[in-house]
């Protein structure tokens, strides 16, 4: 099937304009179809005109354009041809769909817990003609009117208000690519703010674990709505405001207007830490600013995309930290998810933030990435500090207003805030938006007498101007924040001649840039003993993301990150700071050690998570982190299977249904555990959660078998859902497990292309990327790498999947040397 491209959107834009979609579905039927039928009312510029819509059917019944049948047996994949165009057209469409299991057009899931079938549309990014018929582009926007014949006694919602009968209020003009719906025996909460009506939808089996967090969610949701409407001047412009926790979810969520998608692994059944709560609360509100970015004015292409996601990212964490009780979102942010742009942004793959052109809807997938997510927010962060508050949202507001309902561009977006600041922005979105790479910044320092000489910030990279501040340390104390714009490749700090030296001079406190840091030879050697006491989290969050990206750019070695985590993370007192910390080590421990080395520095590892459990309150995150990183490090089977018999548990621990998991897991890749241990676990655990953890478990086993029908479901299964594929791939490759998995290296090469053409882009990339042999350290692994790169038949998701971890194979073998 052919993706849209760039061109034809733009002729096809020139050509049509779409007045209305009329849509009617039928899910009364069976476990394999649903009826579609759709009413389209569009206008052509030019009568007698052809173009086509795309609709993706399991059986196209009939098609009419202005009350004329069409010949559908010229059809062509999935796009239907329509030519003689009147001025005003209606065009008519009857189709059988097919239910999706992948996460995409309309999926069908059957709960576990229950028996229960639950449906939801994602009609994101090509699969909304999976659901009817349409014109699929972003700036053909139109009111959609929706009807759905359901089973009796089903809750169904939608982007428009319920009417009765099934049928729904016809929306604003929407793009396609948001219309949506829920349907089953959804469990809801409703409550109102500020007009505006809110619910919650999950399915009945998680109803009590809703029910527990509802207050929190509806709190999170109202305060957010406040701070919205306070930046932006303009009241959120959907009516109402439902929030659906939707299983087997692909993304994080979707900003359906009126109707967000959620994955329903943001009800938490277990004891959470509040980072996990923070994240949650910074995806509703991600979700809530795309009500404006992206809803209300949506991007004309898919070269736009920076429009709705940088935007969503900045605000998403900026709102959540100025209007909830989680207050250090800017600290998680520096330390996850800039973390996972300045990886982006290093790699082969790389591209600019706005890129000048993307060819079409299906290389639009490979940029919902760090680049168009973290180091898009980290552009606007420091462009809000640049320009200030007052001018950055008169700019917003002024675009808002100039587009509403409507599409728009970069260009459009720079002229409002140009003329909003007085600044000519051009030449910055050249530099930020149009080019890609990360630039790196040094303090390079003179001293004489305990007293700077001199002091300058030198560059490498692109060399773009930052605006940073230079915390000043005196120990773990704070003397000053010096603020400084970077130009050039070396920038002169003259504040500081004369002053006494400082124990450390921290590059971006504050982190308000995107850029790497690297600090000076005796700024490096104070770490160790300032960043345990250092107050501020951000700027432990800096100093820590420094030290990683350090042993990822070879320029510090793993031992160097070990140090550090035996001396600091045990006094850690933020539970994001810790989570994040300890996954990003294992990451590289797990990849840049050989085996014998990698189990030694693992020890350590685990001591540090056993001296902060041991003094983290009992009961709180900062224990649960603790327990959560010591059972992912640990090699001690005879610990973790006395804790899965609640024997020698930590006080305040509870080991509870998500924790049971973690330590199964661990001690089958540990070869302490079985199929047994594994089915006795999902016996107490009949859920969609159980069943993924046990998919995961059973293809961690290290028995060929196993391994053999893990595979077997990666590459060949289309039976099983996106979540259970996914799961069999997370478990396969284990680092403890080089010697049984060898064989599969070159299988992954030569196995994966058509395993790819099996599935859609998002499901196959997501299996793609999760099947990579990524333990095998070797450069024959690589070499397999470069032979598929060769090939002119890869789908363009599984090239990028290959190209990003073959490029951390070579970071890892440089390390390895």
């Amino acid at each position: 099937m052919r993706s849209l491209t760039r061109a034809e959107a733009a002729e096809r834009a020139d050509l049509l304009t779409v007045e209305s979609y009329t849509v009617e579905l039928d899910v009364t039927g069976g476990p394999e179809r649903f009826g579609s039928a759709v009413t389209v009312r569009f206008r052509s510029a030019r009568p007698g005109a052809a173009t086509f819509a795309e609709v993706k059917p399991a059986e196209l019944r009939s098609a009419r354009l202005n009350g004329t049948p069409l010949d559908v047996s010229t059809f062509d994949g999935n796009r239907l041809p329509l030519s003689g165009l009147a001025e005003v057209n209606e065009l008519v469409v009857e189709a059988d769909m097919a239910y999706s299991n992948t996460g995409e057009g309309l999926h069908r899931f059957v709960d576990p817990a229950d028996g229960e079938t639950y449906l939801y549309a994602m009609s994101f990014l090509d699969h909304a003609p999976r659901i009817f018929a349409c014109f699929d582009q972003p700036d053909l926007k139109a009111p959609v009117t929706l009807t759905v014949h359901a089973p009796e006694g089903w809750l169904v919602a939608a982007n428009g208000a319920a009417e009765g009968g099934g049928r729904f209020a016809t929306t604003p003009p929407l793009a396609t690519y948001f219309v949506s719906l829920v349907a089953g025996p959804f469990h809801a909460r409703y409550d109102e703010h500020d007009g505006i009506p809110l619910g919650l939808l999950c399915r009945r089996s998680l109803a009590p674990h809703l029910d527990k967090d509802a207050d929190e969610v509806f709190e999170i949701t109202k305060a957010c709505f406040d701070r919205f409407h306070e930046l932006f001047g303009i009241r959120y412009p959907f009516g109402k405001y439902d929030q659906a926790f939707v299983p087997e979810f692909n993304a994080g969520a979707m900003e359906n207007p009126g109707l967000v998608t959620l994955r329903d692994d943001y009800i938490f059944r277990s004891a959470v830490t509040d980072g996990d709560r923070e994240w949650r609360a910074v995806v509703i509100a991600h979700e809530m600013a795309h009500q404006w970015f992206g809803d209300l004015v949506t991007m004309r292409w898919w070269d736009d995309l920076w429009l709705n996601e940088s935007f969503a990212e900045y605000l998403g964490v900026r709102v959540t930290g100025e209007s909830t009780r989680f207050d250090r979102s800017w600290t998680t942010f520096g330390l996850r998810r800039k973390a996972s742009g300045y990886v982006a942004d290093q790699r082969p793959s790389t591209h600019p933030v706005a890129p000048e052109e993307v060819a079409d809807a299906a290389h639009a997938l490979l940029n919902f990435d760090g680049i168009s997510y973290a180091k898009g927010a980290s552009v606007l962060r420091q462009l809000v500090a640049s320009l200030g508050d007052e001018a950055f949202f008169a700019g917003l507001r002024a675009h808002f207003a100039a587009h509403r309902f409507g599409n728009a561009t970069l260009a459009d977006l720079l002229a409002a805030l140009s003329t909003a600041s007085g600044r000519d922005l051009s030449g910055w979105a050249d530099l930020w938006l149009r080019r890609s790479g990360v630039d790196t910044l040094r303090a390079e320092v003179t001293t004489v007498d305990g007293r700077y000489q001199s002091v300058h910030i030198a560059q490498t990279g692109a060399t773009r101007p930052h605006r940073v501040a230079l915390g000043v340390y005196d120990g773990p104390a704070l003397r000053q924040r010096v603020p400084v714009d970077v130009v050039g490749e070396r920038t002169e700090v003259a504040e500081l001649a004369g002053e006494p030296a400082a124990d450390l001079l921290l590059v971006n406190s504050g982190d308000l840039t995107f850029a790497k840091v690297r600090l000076d030879p005796a700024s490096a050697a104070a770490v160790p003993g300032i960043l345990p006491a250092l107050d501020d989290s951000l700027d432990r969050a800096v100093l820590w993301s420094t030290t990683i990206d350090s042993v990822r750019d070879g320029d510090a070695s793993p031992a160097d990150l070990v140090a550090l985590v035996i001396t600091a993370l045990p006094l850690e007192t933020e539970p994001l700071v810790v989570e994040g910390v300890l996954g990003m080590t294992r990451d590289l421990l797990d990849r840049y050690l050989d085996p014998v080395p990698r189990e030694i520095a693992l020890q350590p590892v685990a001591m540090a998570c056993e001296r902060l459990l041991a003094t983290a309150p009992p009961g709180g995150s900062l224990q649960l982190a603790a327990a959560r990183g010591l059972i992912e490090v640990s090699t001690d089977a005879r610990r973790l299977a006395g804790w899965l018999k609640r024997q020698g548990v930590p006080e305040g621990l509870r080991i509870d249904t998500d924790l049971r998991w973690a330590l199964c897991e661990r001690l089958v890749v540990l070869g302490a555990a079985g199929p047994d241990r594994i089915e006795a676990e999902l016996a107490n655990d009949r859920s969609a959660t159980g069943e993924q953890c046990a998919a995961r478990c059973r293809a961690a086993l290290p028995d060929p078998a196993a391994k053999a029908e893990a595979w077997r479901v990666v590459t060949e299964d289309t039976t099983l859902s996106n979540r259970l594929v996914e799961a069999n791939a997370e478990g396969f490759w284990q680092p403890e497990q080089t010697d049984l998995t060898r064989s599969y290296v070159e299988r992954y090469f030569a196995e994966m292309p058509a395993a790819a053409r099996l599935r859609t882009p998002w499901a196959a990339d997501q299996v793609a990327k999760s099947a990579f042999p990524r333990y095998a350290v070797a450069a024959s692994t690589r070499k397999a790498a470069a032979a598929l790169l060769a090939r002119d038949d890869l789908e363009p998701g599984l090239r990028r999947v290959v190209i990003d971890a073959d490029d951390d194979l070579r970071r890892a073998l440089a390390a390895r040397g």
